[in-house]
């Protein structure tokens, strides 16, 4: 029930994102869409402009061939034949991690996330799995049987934090290998996944020279360019509370930047009265219950993606400093209390 209310609400997303953005093209330029729902758990739509339905059908495929190839890399839950993944880096083998050898894409990847890290004092943190493995199990328990939804045992949530020292993720980039040293420590790279995976598709078509499409991946949204008549996109932001007369709170004009938006109204089950969604705290491990959404505009997917995660997980103070801090990169919160906040440039992208 979950992912379908999920997906539909990503396909009304895409679907408005593109009827708002995508108007009139450039002599010659025709746009085009595709769709996929096998990738990352959820929906992707990729939109372009190109001559032709081929011209388009063989970017389009280039995109997905590549995202698909990041999804099996970064898979936590399944092995694929032939390949070393998250997933058997997350394997214990007479209970020990072993040394596991890795393409290149997942180091790059890793040390990426431990940058971030740090970036955000550890407030986005792919070393939380065994926490956050934890909130997944009761949280499918309580979307499959909703009667019996019940929250993780706090003690069982503090004995798991005990183990996600990201420093116990020992990467050597020169061999490429990866090992997690404590046996009970587990990966999860679900705050920046998809986020890094539509960055790097995204530049190998800036890298061949490839302008006017967009790529949003679950509502981690990549502009390549500007559209076909050389317009900007214009991108709306989901209004969290559910208004149908008021569907977005900002629409933003893109032309190459990203937008990523994480949000407590998605993907969460109910126990008694109240939501638990998915982005846990990691000081109190915890689903975090200041902000409904934040939303990230950005150059890169793969920070919008991490940083509006870890935004979600600070106060506002605390992020809007870590925001101001960085050169290229706006953010707008909306608090529990419906208040909309932003950082001192964000409402540039609105004009």
């Amino acid at each position: 029930m979950l992912k379908r209310r999920i997906f539909s609400v990503i396909l009304f997303v895409c679907f408005i994102f593109q009827s708002l953005s995508l108007t009139s093209c450039g002599e010659n330029l025709q746009k085009y869409s595709e769709y996929s729902f096998d990738l990352f758990d959820t929906v992707t739509s990729i939109t372009g402009y190109e001559k032709t339905q081929d011209d388009f059908d063989k970017v389009s495929a280039q995109i997905l061939d590549e995202l698909a190839e990041y999804h099996r890399l970064f898979d936590i839950y399944k092995r694929y034949e032939g390949m070393e993944n998250l997933c058997t880096v997350n394997e214990l083998k007479d209970g020990e991690h072993r040394t596991v050898t890795v393409d290149k894409r997942i180091i790059d990847m890793l040390i990426y996330a431990k940058e971030m890290y740090y970036k955000t004092d550890g407030n986005v943190n792919i070393a939380m799995g065994s926490v956050l493995s934890i909130w997944h199990d009761y949280r499918t328990h309580g979307i499959e049987e909703p009667w019996a939804a019940e929250l993780p045992p706090m003690e069982k949530l503090i004995a798991a934090s005990e183990h996600t020292d990201i420093e116990k993720m020992v990467i050597d980039e020169a061999a490429g290998t990866v090992t997690l040293t404590d046996p009970q420590m587990k990966l999860d790279v679900g705050a920046i996944a998809k986020g890094y995976a539509v960055e790097m598709a995204a530049r190998t078509l800036e890298e061949k020279g490839i302008t006017g499409y967009v790529i949003n991946v679950g509502g981690n949204i990549r502009t390549i360019g500007a559209k076909g008549n050389g317009e900007k996109w214009l991108a709306g932001i989901e209004n969290p509370e559910g208004d149908e007369e008021k569907p977005y709170i900002e629409y933003l004009n893109l032309s190459g930047e990203a937008l990523v938006t994480s949000g407590s109204y998605q993907r969460y089950y109910t126990v008694g009265d109240k939501r638990y969604h998915h982005i846990i705290d990691p000081e109190t491990l915890m689903p975090s219950d200041r902000f409904l959404s934040v939303s990230v505009v950005c150059q890169s997917s793969a920070d919008g993606d991490a940083l509006s995660t870890a935004l979600f997980c600070m106060t506002y103070e605390e992020g809007l400093d870590l925001i101001e801090s960085l050169s290229g990169i706006e953010a707008m919160w909306q608090t529990t209390e419906g208040e909309v906040l932003f950082s001192s440039g964000f409402l540039n992208y609105t004009n």
